[in-house]
């Protein structure tokens, strides 16, 4: 997980190809994906990069945190775990239906 970095501050144009470009400079780039949204298909804003070791990412941390690309200053850091979700807002828990699972 030290090899994952979490890129935000993305432009709404960036793309999965032209984010993975942007971080080869600093070594392999295993993996680079913009998140978009569902619905509309546009970029979310921010993404994943995976370099191939953590030196690498430490060093497109060095590089590219606060770096201007599409007018915009990239924020660059150590992606996190995702956290578990809460409950939702109407009080209940996710991911437990209490119908049997049938959802009716």
């Amino acid at each position: 997980m030290d090899n994952k970095l979490y890129v935000g501050n993305l432009s709404y144009s960036m793309r999965d190809d032209t984010l993975r470009q942007q971080f080869t400079a600093f070594g392999q780039v295993d993996s680079a994906k913009v998140m978009m949204e569902r619905d509309s298909g546009r970029s979310k804003g921010f993404g994943f990069v995976e370099m191939s070791s953590p030196a690498e990412a430490q060093a497109a941390i060095q590089g590219m945190n606060g770096k201007q690309v599409d007018g915009r200053a990239l924020t660059v850091n150590l992606a996190r775990p995702m956290e578990p979700r809460g409950p939702r807002e109407d009080g209940r828990s996710g991911g437990y239906n209490r119908n049997g699972g049938h959802g009716y």
